[in-house]
């Protein structure tokens, strides 16, 4: 199963979101900022499953991150799940969902289901 990419500056939320999913069986690769994330997504063998994207970062922030997938062609289809307490003015453009946080666990253990699938270790 390719992994989930968690692009998240806080630690503690990062920690919380990437021990769910490998609770759940995933395969989590975290990254604290955006220049990390392109920087795997640049070096991986195998695009993730999933993007789960903090919009507000340090370095390069979550609406570069997507400005840079987008313009990409082999990177364009990959689904990415914004997670962010802000709220824009508008939702943006071309990702498959929007979670506020404080995050809602089981919304995002949903949508991960959704996009990359049940764990071989899940009932169905």
């Amino acid at each position: 199963m390719p992994p989930i990419l968690l692009v998240e500056d806080d630690a503690d939320i990062r920690d919380v979101v990437a021990e769910l999913l490998r609770g759940e069986g995933y395969d989590v690769h975290g990254a604290e900022n955006g220049e990390q994330a392109l920087a795997y997504l640049h070096e991986a063998e195998r695009e993730p499953c999933l993007i789960l994207l903090d919009l507000m970062m340090p370095v390069v922030d979550g609406w570069q991150v997507l400005a840079r997938l987008r313009a990409q062609d082999r990177l364009l289809a990959l689904p990415v799940v914004v997670m962010s307490a802000s709220s824009p003015a508008a939702a943006p453009a071309d990702v498959a969902a929007f979670v506020r946080k404080p995050i809602d666990l089981d919304l995002l253990l949903g949508l991960v289901r959704r996009y990359c699938g049940r764990t071989p270790a899940e009932p169905d």
